[in-house]
């Protein structure tokens, strides 16, 4: 009776695990050419293996070119412009990934996330002068990371309610299986892993009995306003996974550089005393991601922030609430959603993959890991079997 019991709660569990949202292996493949202080570019990174498969529950069906529409869906290097649709504006990192920074704000006018790369880096005493520029990809995305769109038709409810309003709107879950590793290729213990970011940016939605291709495709922040188009325009959902698993070298590395910087005028050069406080191996570590551009007259060091050097008067770094793997395992009713749909639409979503570059792993030697696997799914399930104990009915 008990093995019934058994094999039954199997099955309950096996039938959850097809009502996720997943997309189950992604390959991202970092080749090293030249190691340099953290933020500074790689010189050659290549993607050789970057596999999406996407699988949707009974009320979503997913979708990457705005009119065929299944419960499961694949996007790669290879295929990218037979699945995308005409005209699309996808990326899959041209020569390879480099070192970047966002907040995950978006341009409201080209409806894309706006990101941040290295423009100079030069030793500090206390760490290292930070400018960065702003990547042009308000018409194209550029090389250096991966941006795509992924159509989701949620319908769930045949009422469509317009007016943007989160109260109207479903919870979404990241699901607890949602990782970021150093695949078999690659080389483990250089903490690589664990500056990678995956962004989610909803654009936008029409009610899901929309036909047209084109007005699904076209699907912008600011839309016409005889059209019938929402926008959204949110800043993206960030995922931080492996929060708080840090590299031994990438924290003896932040030890052994960052000293304590002072001074209020940001204009004058800075003043470094003492050592930074130490930073633990298996604690969160909070990322102050670039906001706007850097120039040499902003004195910006890396290591600005009030839990690294103390100093907190460098606007141009914020310190930015990402959805970390922490919150993802938060089990039971305390657990947070990662997004929200409007019942009975079509929502146009964004996401951009890239190596955060202000992230505290992002040093030296990390890029040795050179091969990363991602792998995340959604539900809609908040509440799982094992939160309440629950236990199969005896036939």
């Amino acid at each position: 009776m008990y093995n019934k019991g058994r094999d039954k709660m199997k099955k309950v569990k096996t039938k959850r695990i097809r009502n996720l949202i997943l997309i189950p292996s992604f390959s991202v493949v970092v080749l090293l050419v030249a190691t340099y202080a953290w933020f500074i570019g790689l010189q050659s990174v290549n993607i050789t293996s970057f596999d999406v498969e996407i699988a949707a529950s009974e009320s979503l069906l997913l979708s990457l070119d705005g009119e065929n529409w299944n419960d499961s869906v694949a996007i790669s290097k290879n295929n990218l412009d037979e699945v995308s649709y005409l005209g699309h504006k996808n990326s899959w990192g041209g020569t390879g990934l480099i070192p970047m920074s966002s907040i995950g704000e978006l341009n409201s006018t080209s409806s894309k996330m706006k990101l941040y790369e290295k423009a100079s880096l030069t030793s500090t005493p206390g760490g290292f002068r930070l400018m960065a520029s702003l990547v042009p990809n308000t018409v194209n995305e550029q090389n250096g990371y991966v941006a795509f769109d992924l159509f989701i038709k949620n319908f769930s409810g045949t009422q469509y309610i317009e007016e943007l309003n989160v109260l109207t709107e479903e919870a979404i879950y990241l699901t607890t299986d949602s990782a970021v590793t150093v695949s078999s290729s690659g080389t483990a213990g250089t903490g690589i892993e664990n500056s990678v970011r995956v962004g989610f940016a909803q654009i936008g939605r029409v009610e899901g009995t929309t036909d047209v291709v084109e007005t699904i495709t076209g699907i912008v922040c600011v839309p016409e306003a005889e059209s019938n188009v929402t926008g959204i325009c949110r800043n993206a959902q960030i995922w931080e996974p492996n929060d708080t698993t840090h590299e031994a070298n990438a924290i003896s590395w932040y030890n052994t550089i960052c000293k304590t910087r002072t001074g209020e005028d940001v204009t004058l050069p800075a003043s470094y005393s003492g050592t930074c406080e130490e930073l633990s191996e298996t604690e969160y570590i909070k990322t102050y991601a670039v906001n706007d551009i850097i120039t040499h007259e902003d004195n910006v060091d890396v290591y600005d922030g009030l839990e690294f050097n103390s100093y907190t008067n460098s606007s141009l770094l914020s310190s930015i609430d990402t959805f970390t793997d922490t919150m993802k395992n938060i089990a039971g009713v305390s657990r947070p959603q990662f997004m929200s749909l409007q019942p009975n639409s079509i929502t146009k979503l964004r996401i951009y993959i890239w190596i955060e570059g202000q992230d505290i792993d992002n040093y030296d030697y990390a890029a040795l890991g050179r091969a990363i696997s991602i792998n995340f799914g959604f539900t809609k399930q908040r509440i799982t079997e094992d939160d309440f104990n629950y236990e199969s009915p005896t036939p």
